[in-house]
């Protein structure tokens, strides 16, 4: 089975086991075996999910302040587990193809395999709730006609991301390509880079 096919299937497979509650803090129950690839996606796309909903609460206009701050941590947390798990996943496949020899004109990407699996996770979630609209029957024909529309790009841009991470996956196998992977260096959450972070330090 290609990577990508049995990426789009634990990513819609968790989509639906989240929806099942449709509940933030629900209890992640990963199916998989720890270190394993299908392990990672899982949780990479269950963090992408409860984000995505995330999202979506706090721009509640009505929304209380306090909450909203709340959240708004949570989904800065989020985004650091999102890029540290992004990286694991790079490890994987530094270690796959570690044994590789790159040829003399081998060419770096412009992302790595886990960043372009990101998009393909974020996608899926994309596709699902354009689904939800489509399907909508309080909503009007030319909302759903509008949504089934956006529908169907969404789906074309799923099936060439996933074409263009298999090619990427098998030039790099083919020595054609080579992977070069960079910590995201991140600054906001980190005491030492943020300014606010560390002036307050500082002051205490």
């Amino acid at each position: 089975m290609k990577l990508t096919d049995l990426s789009n299937g634990i990513f819609d497979e968790v989509i639906i086991t989240y929806h099942k509650t449709d509940d933030v803090d629900a209890f992640i129950e990963n199916p998989y075996p720890e270190r394993t690839i299908e392990h990672l996606l899982y949780l990479k796309n269950w963090i992408d999910t409860v984000q995505w909903h995330l999202e979506d609460i706090i721009r509640d206009p009505k929304i209380e302040p306090i909450e909203a701050l709340a959240i708004k941590r949570r989904i800065d947390k989020s985004n650091q587990d999102r890029t540290d798990l992004v990286e694991l996943i790079d490890s994987y496949f530094l270690d796959k193809y570690g044994d590789i020899k790159a040829k003399s004109d081998a060419k770096i990407n412009t992302e790595s395999p886990a960043w372009a699996m990101d998009r393909l996770s974020i996608l899926a979630l994309k596709i699902y709730h354009m689904q939800q609209e489509v399907s909508r029957q309080d909503a009007s024909e030319e909302h759903r006609k509008q949504c089934e529309a956006k529908l169907a790009i969404l789906l074309e841009q799923r099936l060439d991301l996933s074409t263009a991470i298999e090619e990427l996956l098998s030039d790099i196998e083919a020595g054609n390509k080579y992977m070069k992977v960079y910590k995201q260096m991140k600054m906001y959450n980190d005491p030492a880079l943020n300014p606010v972070l560390y002036a307050a330090s500082n002051k205490g």
